[in-house]
């Protein structure tokens, strides 16, 4: 299946039990809730989802269930980055024989290789599949920025289709857009630069907020889509206070309390990640009243 990543994509949460085993039953509860709020896909095993703390069995455990309850509605893109080349190629592989529609790819972290070396890299991932791949920026979190030149040679590739960018580096984001065409999918990986990214002619958003408000999330895409921009900018404005939110806690855990608020138990998040004071707890239910969303 070739397609052109678009639209609202929840990087999805993954539920584990106070064991930090992964609960099938509520993953499709999620994919459930997500599809009926609108959503254009689903990204499994994104850093929200804690996919650089999981076992390959449990990775495979999450892909399966999210590919099975999805059954075709939206695509479905996996998170197989990974430290070195060859874990990268093992994921994308079990993904590929899984049956999703894409894989996303997150630099290497820990490690700092150079641009040729993370050419290499990305390239060695992009033969060992037919697979289109998204990259994925994400320098607070990983100490790696994806280079303009880079990402311009990499577009090359004929199935790396797109890129996450999470850098928050708006001028960044914009010369991705202007350099690489129409052909190639820029998504947004800050939340709160949703509009931003469509204004310069982005195709969507990886959105974590999007696992607790899937409907505002998907507004401020489908109200720019029409050519309604005030309506777009108002709910981006909406969604805002959710995502300065994310300082109550150390990430990821802001999603799993406030999906835990809406009525959805996602569990646990896998230490050394804490839950919430409930104080912080407290400040989370306000906003997501002011939100009107509780």
């Amino acid at each position: 299946m070739t397609i052109q990543p678009k639209g609202i994509i929840p990087p999805i949460v993954t539920p584990l039990d106070e064991n930090e085993n992964v609960n099938k039953k509520v993953i499709s509860r999620m994919v459930n809730y997500l599809i009926k709020g609108g959503v254009h896909g689903l990204f499994p095993l994104g850093s929200t989802g804690e996919g650089y703390g999981l076992s390959f069995s449990q990775k495979k455990e999450i892909i399966e269930t999210v590919v099975e309850t999805t059954n075709k509605r939206v695509p479905v893109y996996a998170g197989t980055g990974a430290i070195t080349t060859k874990e990268a190629i093992r994921l994308t592989r079990l993904a590929s024989d899984i049956g999703v529609d894409a894989v996303s790819v997150v630099t290497p972290f820990f490690i700092k290789p150079n641009e040729i070396e993370l050419y290499n890299h990305y390239q060695s991932i992009a033969s060992s599949t037919s697979l289109p791949i998204i990259l994925y920026n994400n320098p607070g979190l990983t100490g790696i920025n994806l280079s303009v030149d880079l990402v311009v040679k990499l577009s090359q590739i004929d199935n790396i289709v797109g890129i996450k960018d999470s850098s928050g580096d708006m001028a960044q984001a914009a010369e991705y857009i202007r350099r690489t065409g129409d052909d190639f999918a820029v998504l947004a990986g800050r939340d709160i630069l949703i509009y931003g990214f469509l204004a310069y002619g982005g195709k969507g958003a990886v959105a974590s907020t999007a696992n607790i408000v899937p409907q505002i999330v998907v507004k401020i895409y489908e109200e720019y889509q029409k050519g309604n921009y005030a309506e777009a900018l108002k709910a981006q404005f909406q969604l805002a206070p959710l995502r300065v939110a994310f300082n109550l806690g150390s990430f990821p855990v802001i999603m799993k309390e406030g999906l835990k608020l809406l009525g959805i138990d996602v569990g646990y998040t896998l230490k050394p990640i804490e839950p919430l004071t409930e104080e912080a707890r407290e400040k989370l239910k306000e906003v997501l009243r002011g939100m009107q969303v509780l």
